[in-house]
């Protein structure tokens, strides 16, 4: 009887529902094909981010400090990157290569500047795991500082939610700050990586 019941209650809701969607879909017309097309033309054509991204390409040296505790004097290391634009101008990659809690590490990223969403997206991979981590977020007026949050599974269970602030200082010098915080603790800076070209 109960389950009958669920069935005539979702059947009223459905048949209550159906004209309101129907009407929707009469008042959306289709696109013209041609004006589709141009729409996916603009949201493809990189613009300032990516001439601002393309500036950025060559090589790095980085000086890295990492906070493993709040208060306590960081780790300081040393290491390379390797910049490059992909795919005709529309993506920064970055290959990274360096320490991390003493140990060597090597990562990956991939920065975009989404045209559709109007948002700043960054994927990193490295050798700490083996999972993909995404970041996206917004820039400033300039688009000197990009803004970017997102979060991650830890080892022991919950998850740690990460804010970075990337200054592109100017074309030989750039600053990446990381703070963090654990299980929806209070955020703490973490790490902080400054870039010099390479002369």
């Amino acid at each position: 009887m109960r389950i009958s019941s669920l069935v005539l209650t979702s059947l009223c809701l459905m048949l209550a529902v159906s004209p309101a969607l129907a009407k929707d879909q009469k008042e959306q017309k289709p696109m013209d094909p041609l004006a589709m097309m141009e729409l996916w033309k603009q949201a493809a054509t990189p613009g300032e981010p990516h001439t601002l991204f393309a500036t950025l390409v060559g090589s790095w040296t980085t000086t890295t400090k990492e906070w493993m505790e709040p208060g306590k004097p960081p780790m300081e290391s040393t290491g390379t990157a390797e910049s490059r634009m992909l795919m005709e101008g529309r993506f920064l990659h970055q290959e990274f290569h360096g320490q991390m809690m003493g140990q060597p590490f090597t990562g990956m990223s991939i920065d975009a500047y989404d045209n559709i969403r109007k948002k700043y997206v960054t994927v990193w991979v490295d050798t700490r795991g083996t999972g993909v981590f995404i970041m996206e977020g917004i820039g400033s007026a300039d688009g000197k500082t990009i803004t970017l949050r997102g979060s991650h599974a830890e080892p022991g269970g919950g998850t740690m939610a990460h804010r970075a602030i990337w200054k592109i200082i100017d074309a030989d010098h750039q600053l990446v700050e990381m703070y963090s915080a654990h299980h929806g603790r209070k955020e703490t800076k973490m790490m902080e990586i400054t870039y010099t070209r390479k002369q």
